[in-house]
């Protein structure tokens, strides 16, 4: 090895030493211990619904999401507070939620004129005509959450379908498969509402 290039490595393995003994011992020394504690950890997780549960088919197609106002996040919580009364559990309300998500973005909606779909209101988009109930009645969260809920209850084996068909057979859409897209939003909402 010529001169120069061993000059330059032992020069630079002299830095890397002497930047090992300056900079090792003061990073050694402020790192503090950190007293971890696993019993909160377990807590909060104890707190969580089973995802497992919420999506037991899982997703089907490609899936949409959109920003919630509190208007919108208010009438999620009317939907799950519903869906307890309902004495039905988490999956019914990722099921109610999607549907909503896809009738009128969790908007209550009013008639809507030229735009509307017959005379279909509210959240589910039902209609009176339809005997869903009265425009008061389906404007009102908790009463159309809770004749989603009573229509989805006779349908035979809805836990064990895709929620996409479990709602179409509710709601007799024209769209059937539309509600699919909307599964993963619900059932995140569900998670972070269904226990607050």
């Amino acid at each position: 090895m010529n001169t120069i290039m061993r000059k330059s490595v032992l020069g630079i393995a002299g830095i890397a030493f002497a930047g090992g003994i300056f900079a090792g011992p003061a990073t050694a020394t402020a790192a503090p211990a950190v007293d971890a504690k696993p019993v909160a950890v377990t807590a909060v997780q104890a707190d969580k619904t089973d995802t497992s549960k919420l999506i037991p088919h899982g997703v089907q197609g490609k899936q949409s999401r959109i920003d919630l106002t509190d208007e919108q996040v208010g009438n999620v919580k009317a939907i799950i507070a519903a869906t307890k009364k309902a004495d039905m559990d988490e999956r019914a309300a990722v099921v109610s939620i999607a549907t909503a998500l896809q009738e009128s973005k969790l908007e209550n909606l009013g008639h809507l004129g030229e735009r509307n779909d017959h005379d279909s209101q509210g959240l589910f988009q039902q209609r009176p005509s339809s005997g869903w109930g009265t425009v008061e009645q389906i404007t009102d969260p908790e009463y159309s959450t809770m004749a989603f809920l009573k229509g989805l209850k006779q349908v035979d084996g809805w836990k064990d379908m895709p929620l996409t068909k479990a709602a179409q057979t509710v709601q007799v859409s024209a769209y059937p498969d539309h509600y699919a897209q909307w599964e993963q939003q619900a059932a995140d909402l569900v998670a972070k509402h269904w226990n607050s």
